[in-house]
C-alpha cells in the first residue's frame, strides 16, 4: 500500500473561532457550515476544540444556561490529541483509536494547518474502514450500555405534586425534578 501523509488528505478549509465567541455563535456557525465541531484558535494557534455534543452537554446540564454569554473557550476540551502533516494516514488512525477521536487537528511549528478526520481518511484509503469500525463498533456498544443504564425520563404528572414534567422513578414514585431535589 502507497504511504499517504495526512499533509495530503486534511481539510484545510477547517471551521474556526476565536475561544471567546459564545456558545450562541459557535452553534450558529456550525449549523451555518453544517459541521459538529470548531477549532478555537488564536491567530493560527489552536486552543481548544467545541463539538456539538460540548455544546449540548452544557445545555442538559444548566438547563437556563444563555448561550450569548458563555464563552466557548468554558467547555471546549484543551487536552488535544494532534498530528503532524508528515504523518501517515495509518498513523492518524492509530492515534484516533488511542484517543477516541474522529480528528485531529493537524500542527506544525505550533500552528494549525488543517484538520484530518475519518472521512478524509475513507475518501483516499477505503480499505481502511475495517480498522475504523472496530472504533465505531466500540463506541456504539458503549451507547447502548449507557443507554440500558441510565433510566429514562417519561412526561407525565408527577405522583407527588400533580405538576406536568418529564418523570423519573425514585423509590417506587415517578416524580418531577423539584420532587426528587427536594428528596435528596
Amino acid at each position: 500500500m502507497r504511504m499517504i501523509s495526512v499533509g495530503d488528505i486534511m481539510t484545510r478549509n477547517f471551521v474556526s473561532l476565536a475561544p471567546q465567541a459564545s456558545l450562541y455563535d459557535c452553534a450558529k456557525k456550525m449549523a451555518k457550515e453544517s459541521v459538529d465541531s470548531i477549532m478555537l484558535t488564536q491567530g493560527r494557534k489552536l486552543v481548544g476544540i467545541l463539538t456539538s455534543r460540548d455544546i449540548l452537554r452544557a445545555i442538559i446540564k444548566k438547563p437556563g444556561l444563555n448561550l450569548k454569554k458563555m464563552k466557548s473557550i468554558n467547555i471546549a476540551a484543551k487536552k488535544l490529541a494532534v498530528i503532524k502533516p508528515s504523518a501517515d494516514i495509518s498513523q492518524a488512525i492509530e492515534k484516533m483509536k488511542a484517543s477516541n477521536f474522529k480528528r485531529l487537528p493537524v500542527i506544525s511549528g505550533g500552528e494549525i494547518l488543517g484538520v484530518v478526520t475519518i472521512k478524509d481518511i475513507l475518501a483516499v484509503e477505503p480499505e481502511f474502514y475495517s480498522e475504523i469500525r472496530s472504533l465505531m463498533d466500540v463506541r456504539e456498544e458503549q451507547s447502548k450500555i449507557n443507554k440500558t443504564t441510565r433510566p429514562c425520563p417519561i412526561e407525565g404528572l408527577c405522583e407527588n405534586c400533580g405538576a406536568l414534567s418529564d418523570l423519573l422513578r425514585v423509590e417506587d414514585q415517578l416524580l418531577c425534578p423539584d420532587c426528587r431535589d427536594e428528596m435528596y
